[in-house]
């Protein structure tokens, strides 16, 4: 159903929802909730503690605007009983003339800092009268330019209305599993009664999703045992060779995954296997091992990173250790004329190995004998891009690493089609990353230390969630840090990275950063995998509680990468004994098998592939917290539909038309 056939959607609405990847009213109904408002009950100011979010009567006694503050901001004179108090909206103007004096309901969060009073910043607020809006729990969706909550509230529940909701799980295994009909559950979702809806709902669509992703990939997938084609002329004795050129000594877990490339080469099978490895294990000098096995055998190797920042920097560490070989780098940014050039070197067989992006898959990217793929960071990549490239030699050995740290048993779900190696150890020569909670009253000695670190040539990272700042204002966002940092440490060098960023600025501030001529790096989650600054020795992060925690201790893996003393201070939004519990882990663990674990214990399968989830199946349910056991629910559903009680060939046209191509599906 088109977009415009809903209420509320006018063309220039149209566009922005398109911005969000929402086309029709069926991808409108899956653009679920990030967050619920709870409306549920009116409190207090005076017993509200610093960082509570609450929802409050009182009385609006005057209203300012002063546009002339750095961050221009409204204030209203509010009180409450005899307590008086402020709130302040930042960047909103618009406020100052939808405020009048009157009673009126906030929600927000308190700021109730001692010896400063309480106050109120970026609240929602309404007209305190018997036509409640603010009441119940009310979902907060992801916006996009001019979109604002209650444009997508109100659209979304036409859709509902509108769009006819189907499982496409038997009925005989719904019925089995006693699920809640499909359309029930995006209802709890969206226009929840309760938190138990919230949780029952997204369970149900989760169990969905994950039915349909994981019979996908069956039917994907396919068979494995493909013969080898080709023979490797590699022995022990060179390939020990290369690996006596690394500055380290191998550590138990890289010996044990490079002997089992070998023996996979060797095999009468192509290799198709993961690699496994927590932040800083190791990972990429067992893979240079593996492409050493192909080109002393005489044949080309491809690597491939999800980034420009990370290919430019495994095709410099390729270089160091293959100096008797050509190599190659092609990303987006690659000039036509080197493109040319390099195309040219790889069908002809002149290039041995080349390292690059998405730009290695293109159609007209030609290899002369390539034989061995590597992608790193794999959990970027679509099975079809995967495929894509091994297909560009005949009978090619696939080796895919991934930092994220899976539980054995949800690996074998996942990577079904995949050998799978792990190395659980570490460079001895790396030294422990101490982790803190920081409190806000400690903020401004920790810019001090920052300032310190810098004039030692120490280097610091600041990781805040968002780009930009939203009407909300309940989260740091790295352009409101970037400012901010500039006034309170002017003696430091700062620079700004983000994803909205053209690859080639995004090259060239990382470059900057690495060559020190920047002291602090501001940015998203962009630098999560694959920046590797051993000058980098603190790490700072602002809502940390709003990063799952495999992503918070693969951001922590971007310091400690050298000899010197490393740090990774975790800012929390919100006070709460959840909050706290979570955080500790990362606190209290370096190990991020163990650290996945736990997450799973805490939040669930939602968490263990990362919060910037794509691919068309995935991208679904991004949003949606639910137990691990949905996962394996799901599982054994696909497992009996799959047994030939099914029409598998039904699935597959029905999931095809659904998301357009099952060969888009990716893995974060």
């Amino acid at each position: 159903m088109e977009l415009n056939s809903l209420r509320y959607v006018s063309e220039k609405r149209e566009r922005e929802f398109n911005k969000l990847n929402i086309y029709t009213a069926e991808d409108l109904c899956r653009h679920f909730p990030r967050d619920y408002l709870d409306m549920t009950e009116i409190s207090p100011l005076a017993g509200a503690y610093h960082h509570d979010i609450i929802l409050t009567a009182c009385e609006v006694l005057s209203v300012e605007y002063n546009r002339y503050s750095r961050r221009p901001y409204v204030k209203a004179l509010c009180q409450q009983g005899g307590y008086v108090f402020n709130a302040i909206w930042f960047n909103q103007p618009y406020v100052a003339s939808k405020l009048t004096r009157g009673l009126y309901l906030f929600y927000g969060r308190v700021q109730n800092k001692y010896g400063t009073g309480c106050s109120m910043i970026n609240p929602s607020f309404e007209r305190a009268d018997d036509n409640r809006r603010l009441k119940g729990l009310i979902p907060v969706y992801p916006l996009s330019g001019g979109l604002t909550q209650g444009v997508v509230r109100s659209t979304v529940k036409n859709a509902l209305e509108k769009v006819k909701i189907e499982s496409l799980i038997p009925s005989f295994l719904r019925n089995k599993y006693a699920l809640i009909p499909l359309a029930e559950a995006y209802k709890k979702v969206h226009c929840p009664q309760s938190r138990d809806d919230i949780k029952l709902g997204s369970e149900r669509i989760a169990l969905e999703e994950y039915f349909l992703l994981i019979s996908a990939f069956k039917v994907v997938k396919g068979g494995r045992d493909d013969a080898r084609l080709k023979s490797y002329s590699v022995t022990r004795g060179g390939l020990e060779e290369f690996i006596s050129r690394f500055p380290f000594a191998f550590t138990g877990g890289q010996k044990t995954a490079v002997e089992e490339i070998f023996s996979d080469i060797k095999s009468p099978r192509t290799m198709n296997r993961l690699l496994q490895g927590d932040v800083g294990s190791g990972k990429t000098a067992v893979a240079l091992a593996g492409i050493y096995m192909a080109v002393s055998s005489g044949y080309q190797a491809a690597m491939i990173a999800p980034t420009e920042v990370l290919a430019l920097q495994n095709a410099q560490l390729i270089k160091k250790y293959f100096p008797e070989y050509r190599v190659a780098s092609l990303t987006g940014s690659t000039s036509a004329s080197d493109k040319k050039a390099i195309k040219k070197a790889l069908a002809s067989g002149e290039a041995d190995i080349v390292c690059g992006t998405h730009a290695v898959i293109q159609g007209d990217v030609v290899f002369k004998n390539l034989s061995f793929v590597v992608c790193d960071e794999q959990h970027r990549f679509g099975v079809a891009q995967r495929a894509s490239l091994s297909e560009k030699g005949e009978g090619c050995d696939v080796l895919v690493m991934s930092a994220t740290p899976i539980p054995r048993t949800l690996s074998l779900i996942f990577y079904g089609d995949l050998d799978i190696s792990v190395i659980k150890d570490k460079p001895s020569n790396r030294l422990e990353i101490t982790t803190a909670i920081i409190p806000e009253r400690k903020y401004s000695d920790m810019y001090r230390y920052v300032e310190e670190q810098a004039k030692l040539g120490n280097r610091a990272y600041f990781v805040c969630p968002k780009i930009e700042g939203d009407e909300e204002g309940t989260v740091m966002s790295v352009t409101e840090l970037f400012e901010e940092l500039k006034v309170k440490m002017p003696s430091v060098r700062v620079a700004l990275l983000h994803g909205k960023m053209k690859d080639a600025e995004k090259t060239a501030v990382v470059s900057a950063f690495k060559s020190g001529e920047y002291d602090c790096l501001v940015s998203t989650t962009v630098i999560e995998v694959g920046v590797d600054v051993p000058e980098a020795t603190t790490m700072i992060i602002y809502n940390a509680e709003r990063f799952g925690l495999a992503q918070l201790h693969q951001l922590r893996g971007r310091v400690g990468r050298g000899d010197r003393k490393s740090y990774c201070f975790l800012l929390c939004g919100v006070d709460t004994d959840e909050a706290r519990a979570r955080l500790s882990v990362i606190v209290n663990n370096s190990d991020g098998f163990k650290i996945a674990d736990e997450d799973l214990k805490l939040r669930g399968g939602g968490d263990f592939m990362g919060t910037r989830q794509s691919g068309k199946m995935l991208n679904d349910i991004k949003n949606l917290k639910y137990p691990v056991e949905a996962v394996f629910t799901a599982k054994a559903i696909s497992d009996e539909a799959f047994s030939g009680r099914f029409d598998v060939k039904l699935l597959t046209r029905i999931a095809a038309e659904k998301y357009e191509s099952l060969k888009d599906i990716t893995l974060n």
